[in-house]
């Protein structure tokens, strides 16, 4: 058996009695407000205009969040070295980043009527999400995960315990569906409520409401929303998984010959930084064909491998070329990741999460990938520098952030 100590194993019978202003403590108590005294001359630009509204759909969890020397082996009984309880999962955390930034977010997800649903509904409105299109079941269980995050290796296993009674279309009346589209900018969905998901994602495609894919892993549903997706931001694994292609950039290739409305897929790569192809709007008249491969180590030999902080160099728009799969026309970037120093590396849980927020930022606020994916690659950096998924999400005007605003 294997034992962590300082953890509770048992969440929801543990939080059963606890009322609602213990519960909201136990979520204050853990929360850390980022707060700066630097006196900076300039500052950042206004949000976008009407402060973008983005909608997502997804997961909202707590997460148990324990900290360990070094990750347990079978039947080891260890002590964690920190703790914090926290608000998690995919939407919940991206919309958290994208309202800490500037945009007007509002969610749809489910959570049950206990201790830890109210908890996380809490922690969202204070940090500005709109919370009034969650359904809030009578009964059942709101959704949780244990994280342990492994301080030698700098890595986090997460154990999800699904929410009961699961989303279901039908918990969504029309009316507040069309009400959450109102003005939406763009929709995000990180496939976790599929059915749902769907049915919200058509809608918003027959509105001509952009829509942004989190790829995180193979789902039911998901080759059903990407379809729908003008963005797609995947994991380093899935565009190998989902094409069956044995290159990361001849399968982002694959996915943009076979997903017609893809506008940009985007791959993170941790601490390698990201990949990322944007189609062309028009055919370019180019007859030479660029081998995707050749193109990528061509750009990497010109990114800076000395600078400490995110960049990106691009290709021109060319006709990009992966054999046997195809071509397109389209441009090519490569964003490099800032160079962490070891001691100040605590945790990568929700840095995708972080990214993702930043990139709905920048889609409201027009920026050109150039910008957009240094800017996307330092807010997750920022993420990384404190416990859990939302404690080092920055606000808009962090210092750390003006010069990838200005």
């Amino acid at each position: 058996m294997m034992c962590i100590t300082h953890l509770q194993p048992l969440p929801l019978s543990s939080f059963s009695g606890v009322s609602l202003l213990s519960s909201r403590r136990q979520f204050t108590s853990f929360r850390t407000r980022m707060s700066y005294s630097s006196s900076i001359d300039s500052a950042p630009p206004p949000p976008p205009q009407d402060n973008g509204i983005v909608l997502g759909c997804g997961g909202t969890t707590v997460d148990f969040l324990a900290t360990v020397d070094s990750y347990p082996k079978p039947d080891d009984k260890i002590r964690s070295t920190s703790l914090k309880v926290q608000g998690g999962g995919n939407a919940g955390n991206a919309l958290t980043c994208a309202a800490r930034l500037g945009l007007t977010s509002r969610l749809i997800s489910k959570v049950a009527n206990d201790s830890q649903g109210k908890g996380i509904l809490e922690e969202l409105e204070s940090d500005g999400v709109d919370t009034s299109f969650l359904v809030v079941s009578k009964e059942g269980n709101t959704p949780f995960t244990y994280v342990i995050v492994d301080k030698q290796t700098k890595t986090r296993t997460c154990i999800h315990t699904p929410g009961y009674p699961p989303m279901v279309p039908t918990d969504l009346p029309q009316s507040t569906m069309l009400s959450a589209l109102d003005r939406a900018s763009i929709a995000y969905f990180d496939v976790r409520l599929h059915e749902t998901a769907l049915v919200i994602a058509k809608e918003a495609s027959r509105k001509k409401i952009p829509i942004l894919v989190d790829a995180e892993k193979k789902r039911d549903g998901l080759d059903d929303l990407l379809q729908l997706a003008d963005y797609v931001v995947c994991t380093a694994k899935f565009p190998q998984a989902w094409t069956e292609v044995s290159s990361i950039p001849c399968a982002l290739v694959s996915m943009l010959v076979r997903l017609p409305k893809l506008k940009f897929v985007i791959v993170t790569l941790g601490e390698e930084g990201c990949l990322m192809i944007e189609r062309a709007s028009t055919e370019t008249s180019e007859s030479k064909e660029t081998d995707i491969e050749s193109l990528v180590e061509s750009l990497k030999q010109r990114a800076d491998s000395t600078a400490t902080f995110p960049t990106c160099v691009s290709s021109e728009t060319t006709k990009l070329k992966s054999n046997g799969i195809g071509t397109l026309s389209g441009r090519l970037f490569i964003g490099t990741a800032e160079k962490i120093p070891p001691e100040e590396l605590v945790d990568t849980t929700g840095a995708g999460d972080a990214f993702i927020g930043a990139v709905l930022y920048a889609l409201c606020a027009g920026m050109a990938p150039e910008k957009m994916l240094p800017f996307a690659t330092q807010v997750a950096a920022c993420n990384c520098r404190a416990l859990g998924a939302r404690t080092g999400l920055p606000h808009r005007t962090d210092p750390r952030l003006l010069p990838f605003l200005v």
